[in-house]
C-alpha cells in the first residue's frame, strides 16, 4: 500500500504541477499526387486542479494506513 501511496503521491504532485498533457500531432496538409505536406500540432488534454489534489490526499491517505501496524 504504501508503494501504490507514493505512486499517487508523484501523480498528484505531477498534474498540480504541469496542469495538463500535452503531445503533438502530425496533420497531412495538403496532398497532391506525390506532393505531401505535413504540420505538426500541439494538443493539451488539461486536468483540473481538483485530480491532482484528490490524488495527493489519497496518496498521503495510503501511506499512513500502510505505516500503521496492528498488533493482535
Amino acid at each position: 500500500m504504501r508503494i501504490l501511496g507514493v505512486v499517487l503521491i508523484v501523480l498528484g504532485a505531477i498534474s498540480l504541477i504541469w496542469g495538463g498533457i500535452t503531445y503533438t500531432r502530425n496533420r497531412q496538409v495538403l496532398d497532391i499526387g506525390p506532393i505531401q505536406a505535413t504540420a505538426e500540432e500541439q494538443r493539451r488534454i488539461p486536468l483540473p486542479p481538483i485530480i491532482g489534489g484528490v490524488l495527493l490526499i489519497a496518496g498521503v491517505a495510503l501511506v499512513v494506513a500502510g505505516g500503521r501496524r496492528t498488533t493482535v
